[in-house]
């Protein structure tokens, strides 16, 4: 037991506990000492991974409901469809208005994916600058202290990517690590609040931001008139959010990181996510996700808080990403969630809409302003998106 005799005069009662006289093999004192998981024990210590703050930005442009459908009704005046059920859909998602990247009336000349992907560009690093520079605000720090940037969307392309656009108009170290992710969709907000987590883990002393910038309205396919792309046109807005995630060597008064999971749901792909094609990104949206919620979720949850000793019982908030109306019932169903839990997010959907991975942290931002739990208390943060899969986030407050 060298292993254990170099640790002792250090190790106090933990290294005892874990390379003591116990059944255990070497590896798993050495994982029990490090706070990994080990079977049957619960709930490991981990360094105090904390959120410190959560910055928004919405462009300006802001439509009621009936704005926007009357607006995609003059656009679609000339084509054989059915009106009376374009305003059907655009009721059923009871969202009652959302930001737009550009002024209405600047739409008709987005003719080429070129140009819908170049405003892209120029407004995701507008909204993404000011969400950052909200964010940091909130936390006391400045931009020269961020050391990593993840930069999560799935609503334009641009190489540089926007997180290095944004070393420049934000002030940021030559030296920021910068780590830009493509493709997860809905759950890139839960999913890279995880990947922040995992870097302050290795660098508790360090600084990791989250810059989310979704700008759904440049996607729009205005030749396309199916239903998913119908149900688009009602449901998504645009916006960005920040989050600055912290290491216990930082203050912060934001809730603890306790525990991640992602969750991959096998030949699932045509669930949800984009067919790219000259003319840009055309929507896949199954109606099939509100059923994978009710298949998949209330397992999901209940191994993942068994796993950190709890039980869906001890969660007291629930930060969930807005899907829509079928997805938020679902959602309750599944989980079997009382009265009021989900009442942040219905909010956040009925007033901006869904904002793809910007949404949740949105919802996060709201927890934090107005409704923080009690002390001590525990919170889930839970996002579904392409792949199809899941992405649970446990914090206690």
């Amino acid at each position: 037991m060298q292993l254990y005799t170099a640790l002792a005069p250090a190790a106090d009662d933990r290294a005892g506990a874990c390379f003591g006289k116990s059944a255990r093999s070497l590896p798993q004192a050495a994982a029990c000492y490090a706070g990994a998981p080990i079977a049957g024990r619960g709930r490991r210590v981990d360094p105090a991974l904390k959120i410190a703050a959560v910055g928004k930005a919405l462009p300006p442009h802001y439509y009621d409901q009936d704005t926007l459908l009357e607006a995609l009704r003059q656009r679609w005046a000339d084509r054989h469809y059915n009106p009376g059920r374009l305003e059907r859909l655009h009721k059923n998602v009871l969202v009652g208005g959302r930001h737009l990247a550009l002024p209405i009336e600047e739409y008709a000349g987005l003719t080429t994916w070129g140009k819908a992907n170049d405003a892209w560009i120029r407004v995701a690093q507008e909204v993404g600058e000011a969400a950052v520079r909200d964010a940091l605000a909130r936390a006391g720090l400045g931009p020269e202290e961020i050391d990593a940037l993840i930069f999560v969307t799935v609503t334009g392309v641009a190489t540089p990517s926007i997180d290095a656009r944004l070393v420049n108009r934000l002030g940021l170290s030559p030296r920021v690590k910068r780590m830009p992710i493509f493709g997860l969709g809905c759950v890139a907000g839960a999913a890279g609040i995880a990947r922040a987590a995992d870097y302050v883990r290795a660098y508790p002393d360090q600084v990791a931001v989250l810059l989310s910038v979704e700008l759904c309205s440049l996607t729009l396919q205005p030749e396309d008139l199916s239903i998913p792309n119908l149900i688009a046109s009602g449901l998504f807005g645009d916006g960005a959010a920040a989050v600055v995630v912290v290491g216990d060597q930082r203050p912060a008064d934001g809730p603890r990181i306790l525990a991640t999971r992602s969750i991959f749901y096998r030949d699932s792909e045509r669930v949800m996510g984009w067919d790219i094609s000259e003319n840009g990104f055309q929507i896949v949206l199954s109606a099939e996700v509100p059923q994978v919620v009710r298949d998949h979720l209330r397992a999901d949850v209940d191994a993942f808080l068994a796993d950190e000793g709890l039980a869906r019982g001890d969660i007291a908030t629930w930060i969930s990403h807005p899907g829509g109306p079928k997805v938020l019932e679902a959602m309750a169903e599944a989980l079997e969630l009382p009265e009021g839990a989900l009442d942040l997010t219905w909010r956040s959907l009925q007033e901006v809409g869904n904002l793809s991975s910007t949404s949740v942290l949105l919802v996060l931002r709201d927890t934090l302003d107005s409704h923080r739990p009690p002390p001590g208390s525990y919170g889930l943060i839970s996002a579904m998106g392409p792949g199809f899969c899941s992405e649970l986030v446990l914090l206690q407050w």
